[in-house]
């Protein structure tokens, strides 16, 4: 399962009120290009290119939801699918996390899978969520 990583501008712009994680809509989007710690905003990312099921901007990802106990706050959801139709998605090695609603885009994460993956016509891959840690956690 590849680890997540969450870009250095998150925890600033978590304190700055950038993000609504509660309601906010969060999407993955797919990259082979390496993303650097310091990247802030969805330009700073290269994408891949959109086509035989691949929609510019990736996937949202659904039934989201924020909250805290103890405190500790988790992020959750539904697990983020691609699917090739009508030919091949990729090559990528990376699965970015970012903020739709705020201006901008600016990023969350992101998960690097070791290698570049090709998805061939009618093939998926997901973007699964930590079962118990979420998609991230907060303490």
């Amino acid at each position: 399962m590849a680890v997540f990583n969450k870009f250095s501008t998150f925890v600033a712009d978590v304190g700055n009120g950038v993000h609504d994680l509660g309601s906010d809509v969060l999407k993955i989007m797919l990259s082979n290009t390496a993303p650097d710690a310091e990247d802030a905003v969805l330009t700073d990312i290269t994408e891949i290119g959109a086509g035989h099921g691949y929609d510019a901007g990736g996937v949202a990802v659904s039934d989201t939801a924020f909250a805290q106990t103890d405190g500790v706050a988790k992020l959750t959801g539904t697990d983020a699918v691609f699917t090739a139709d009508g030919g091949t998605i990729g090559p990528f090695q990376y699965a970015v996390l970012y903020n739709s609603t705020a201006a901008n885009g600016p990023l969350i994460g992101w998960w690097d899978y070791g290698t570049a993956i090709t998805l061939a016509d009618t093939h998926t891959f997901t973007v699964h969520f930590d079962e118990t840690d979420g998609i991230l956690t907060l303490q």
